[in-house]
């Protein structure tokens, strides 16, 4: 199965999805990101993040939804609608579920406030993929609404 990571730039929120995702993935799983306009480059404070905690950073790179390597059968978008910012629609026949999280590139502040902005988006996006995880994946892949509907709950959680 094929998880897309969706969001503008592809430089931190989407990043920090698939490489947590194919970090803590079983066998079978992959995760790929995108953007639907590219930055063109990984933000240097995601990669800093992953390789603090001991998530490998090789081959990350700022790329577009139309050089995708492999079809998504899931796609999680990763936009903070609520912050104005206007999220990609893929179109395609797959499942979609929406995971707002902040964009840490806008954090402005400090250095120690800007990282935190990093490690709030990377929580955020650990727990969840940690539920999506702990999903009885064989089971619900055979059920794409009952899927989706536990996607979209795991959406809304917000770690402690």
């Amino acid at each position: 199965m094929n998880v897309l990571f969706l969001c503008t730039g592809n430089s931190c929120r989407s990043i920090l999805g698939e490489a947590t995702f194919n970090h803590l993935a079983p066998a079978g799983w992959k995760a790929m990101s995108a953007g639907s306009k590219p930055t063109g480059q990984v933000h240097p404070r995601s990669l800093a993040l992953l390789a603090r905690e001991g998530i490998s950073i090789e081959g990350y790179v700022s790329k577009s939804w139309d050089n995708l390597p492999a079809t998504p059968d899931i796609v999680i978008t990763v936009c903070a609608s609520a912050a104005g910012e206007t999220c990609p629609a893929y179109l395609g026949p797959v499942l979609r579920t929406h995971w707002g999280v902040e964009d840490p590139a806008h954090a402005t502040g400090t250095d120690e406030e800007i990282d935190a902005a990093f490690m709030t988006a990377y929580r955020i996006l650990r727990a969840r993929i940690e539920a999506f995880l702990a999903l009885p994946l064989e089971t619900l892949a055979q059920d794409k609404q009952k899927f989706k509907e536990e996607l979209d709950r795991i959406g809304g959680l917000i770690p402690a």
